[in-house]
């Protein structure tokens, strides 16, 4: 898996639940599906920021993964809401990163992605709930406030 530049091809399993986030505009953003969307400790820590791009700093907040694509401009008023995938969903990302073997330990993001059982930085999203069919299905893990080594 790479960074993301169009809609991931997720899947759900069991019910899905989901939250509206309001986006963040310090700076131009374009969100597309499958991303994982924090709240900024460095610059706001009230609207969401995709997390590619993004140290991970202590307090950083992983808030859900991005339903849907949107974009925003720098300076727009902060009123362009984003559905959100969030816990308990168990989401699938197509990866082969993983394995059964890594079942129940903590997934991070180390870009919109790429998957990983290694913290290095990076994103909290959930556990490893299993891995089907080339997909590796993460029970969420929001809100999570990250506490990077």
């Amino acid at each position: 898996m790479t960074v993301i530049s169009a809609a991931a091809n997720l899947r759900i399993l069991g019910e899905k639940f989901s939250h509206k986030f309001l986006l963040d505009t310090s700076s131009a953003q374009t969100i597309y599906r499958g991303m994982p969307m924090i709240l900024d400790a460095n610059v706001d820590t009230v609207n969401v920021v995709k997390a590619d791009g993004v140290t991970a700093v202590d307090g950083d907040v992983f808030m859900g993964i991005a339903e849907e694509n949107k974009s925003v401009a720098s300076g727009d008023a902060e009123t362009t809401e984003l559905e959100c995938l969030v816990w308990p969903t168990i989401v699938g990302f197509k990866s082969s990163a993983l394995t059964k073997a890594d079942t129940g330990k903590p997934i991070y993001m180390s870009d919109s992605g790429t998957l990983t059982a290694s913290n290095g930085a990076y994103p909290r999203i959930g556990k490893l709930f299993d891995v089907l069919d080339g997909y590796c299905f993460v029970t969420l893990d929001s809100p999570y406030v990250l506490d990077v080594p």
